[in-house]
């Protein structure tokens, strides 16, 4: 039994020797040119298969993740952060992406390989020894379920559904539009900053540039959680930043109702009364006996009257606004120095208080 000791012993030496040597000496190709062997490549392909399945266990999947906005908000991460490397509807085989090692798969055939909860897990945390890197915010769990919730959709969409979701009906700029709202902006929030017409994006006419910029600020150093607009405000100079908040400040044209913004505003339009009564009764009084103050006395109801540090919520899509009293509730949203006001509010409002006060301000109309 010794011998057989001392036989392991000198195996697992010289094999870690000569491991030491090819490393060393840098006799090892560790160029993408060549590719890896194939016993290499099934190795990675069957641990990273193993490791997704282990670890995605527990992960609970979203009611309603077929929902057409989420879809929409999916597929504009998409274009912005996968398509360079995984093609796309209308972009097939990007050239750079076909020299990296391993090859990033064409996903459309891939998605059925994988659940829903393993998707998440993948697009989140991303995958090492590969070009996938995480999701850039990992406090976001509601944005990497819209990229899954496109994932699952992509095998059926073509090339005319992907224009629809990632750049929606064809618009005319005139000439007073800068480049800079054209290039970054408007295929999410539209030209004229009305969101698309649906709460996927949030509506951006009628907001104080000031509040625009320090917003766009927090994005880009990461203070304001989102791995959607991380990206996009990191690379906006300073001086793109303000003419896009002045053009967008100028727009308050928001006399009419905003299209249909996702089952929070269906609700609101259905029992409407009712639910904006609440919500307005909230917003002028607050809840003290929950510890909430007014909205009012930071969210006014006229824009003009309004400081403008603080999100115009007037017209605003009232799932979009949910959505960030949720996640100022469970802080995961951040912001400008002015966001930690939020956090006393948010942890006060039950979830029907949030749809309540939501559907108050997504009704209100420039002049009320």
């Amino acid at each position: 039994m010794k011998r057989w000791f001392i036989h392991i012993g000198t195996f697992v030496t010289l094999s870690a020797a000569a491991g030491l040597f090819v490393v060393v000496s840098g006799i090892m190709p560790i160029k993408a040119s060549s590719g890896h062997w194939p016993i290499t490549e099934w190795f990675l392909s069957f641990a990273m298969s193993r490791s997704v399945s282990t670890h995605s266990v527990g992960i609970e999947i979203p009611p309603d993740l077929d929902e057409r906005a989420r879809v929409m908000k999916g597929a504009g991460h998409f274009e912005t952060g996968c398509a360079a490397c995984h093609g796309s509807p209308i972009w097939k085989k990007p050239r750079v992406a076909q020299r990296l090692s391993p090859l990033p798969p064409e996903l459309s055939t891939k998605i059925a390989e994988w659940t829903p909860e393993e998707l998440f897990y993948i697009v989140k945390h991303g995958v090492l020894f590969t070009g996938m890197p995480a999701f850039p915010s990992q406090e976001r769990d509601d944005e990497v379920w819209a990229v899954v919730a496109f994932l699952l959709q992509l095998p059926q969409i073509d090339e005319a559904d992907y224009r629809e979701l990632v750049f929606g009906k064809e618009t005319v700029a005139s000439d007073e539009v800068p480049r800079a709202v054209i290039d970054n902006c408007a295929r999410c929030h539209g030209i004229d900053g009305r969101g698309r017409g649906t709460s996927a994006f949030p509506r951006l006419d009628g907001l104080h540039a000031d509040y625009f910029i320090a917003a766009m600020e927090a994005y880009s150093t990461g203070k304001r959680r989102s791995g959607i607009m991380e990206p996009i405000a990191g690379r906006v100079s300073d001086d793109e930043v303000s003419e896009i908040a002045a053009f967008y400040s100028r727009r308050r044209d928001i006399t009419g109702p905003p299209a249909d913004g996702g089952e929070a505003d269906r609700q609101a339009n259905k029992h409407a009364l009712g639910a904006i009564q609440r919500g307005e009764l909230i917003a002028q009084d607050g809840l003290p006996e929950q510890g909430v103050g007014a909205c009012i006395a930071c969210h006014r109801s006229k824009v003009d009257d309004h400081n403008p540090n603080y999100p115009v919520l007037q017209s605003q899509f009232a799932d979009y606004l949910v959505l960030q009293l949720m996640l100022f509730q469970q802080r995961q949203r951040g912001g400008s120095d002015y966001a930690k006001l939020m956090h006393p509010v948010a942890d006060g409002l039950k979830l029907e208080q949030m749809q309540d006060v939501a559907a108050y301000y997504a009704s209100l109309r420039e002049g009320t």
